[in-house]
């Protein structure tokens, strides 16, 4: 008997998660059903699908090579019967972003929020990140990021204009030290800098000089995954700090920060909300790509 749709949508479940229990829960059954159906499967199969031990889930190569042929397949299967159901129903649930920290003309709050007024029965679910997130298996519906760190096969909208990233200070700062001509001289400088989490070194600072970019590994004497902060400790002459120059616009416009070494920072693409090319677009989501665009 020829195994039945059910029982290969537990399969790819499992293959995807790595995990029964995990898989359990994303269909919404018991751990128990989630295994009577793999080995029913690989019961009438003939060949085991999974290696298992106390600890993880890994897939034989028989296993593999199924997942390999079945998971598109499934997908453009369920994609059908997506766009079916889609077009009798209207934008409603809830729509979740992962959202780079820095992404100021996004988070700063009016296409947001004109966005839930227009959209009451959509929830925003937004979490701030600046992890490199697959927004597919951590169950995103859409991101934001720096359109360069997005991968190929995502549909990438703008929702900023070109960006540009500077070196700043505070005026009380440079009236302490000779201001840096070049971009390596801030090794010698103070510098706030910036990582995105615990254990991960502090990031690189980009610049260009006569079309080619280099980096320049600052040793930081403060380091934060917060840009508020760094903002707040260049203010107050603690040193030398980098990001965008949107971010640091206010601060720029009072004189309570300065750029340094323009002429090494040229502009590039701006942010995008990016999502998956691979599954037909829900309601929710293609409300706000159309919001977007129209804004």
């Amino acid at each position: 008997m020829m195994p039945d749709l059910k029982s290969i949508n537990v399969f790819v479940a499992v293959a995807e998660a790595r995990s029964f229990r995990a898989a359990a829960d994303r269909l919404g059954v018991t751990r128990s059903a989630v295994s009577q159906a793999i080995n029913g499967l690989e019961a009438r199969l003939g060949v085991a699908l999974f290696q298992r031990t106390t600890r993880s889930v890994n897939l034989t190569e028989a296993g593999s090579q199924l997942y390999q042929t079945i998971g598109p397949a499934l997908s453009d299967i369920t994609t059908a019967l997506q766009k079916t159901i889609d077009r009798t129903e209207r934008p409603a649930g809830q729509l979740r972003l992962a959202v780079s920290s820095i992404a100021e003309t996004f988070l700063s709050g009016p296409l947001l929020a004109s966005f839930a007024r227009t959209y009451p029965d959509i929830q925003l679910d937004i979490v701030i990140t600046d992890e490199e997130h697959d927004i597919v298996a951590e169950g995103y519906d859409a991101g934001v990021r720096l359109g360069e760190v997005i991968e190929q096969d995502m549909i990438a909208i703008p929702v900023s204009d070109d960006q540009r990233q500077v070196a700043v200070c505070a005026p009380s700062y440079l009236a302490r030290v000779d201001p840096p001509t070049h971009p390596r001289d801030l090794v010698h400088h103070r510098c706030v800098g910036w990582r995105p989490a615990p254990g991960v070194a502090p990031y690189r600072w980009e610049f260009s000089e006569n079309g080619r970019d280099f980096d320049v590994a600052v040793n930081p004497e403060i380091t934060t995954n917060d840009m508020q902060l760094m903002i707040r400790l260049a203010c107050m002459g603690a040193g030398v700090t980098v990001g965008m120059e949107e971010s640091f616009r206010p601060w720029l416009a009072r004189g309570e920060l300065v750029m340094l070494l323009e002429e090494f920072c040229p502009s590039f693409p701006g942010f995008f909300l990016y999502f998956s090319s691979r599954r037909n677009l829900a309601p929710k989501l293609r409300a706000l790509v159309d919001f977007v665009k129209s804004r």
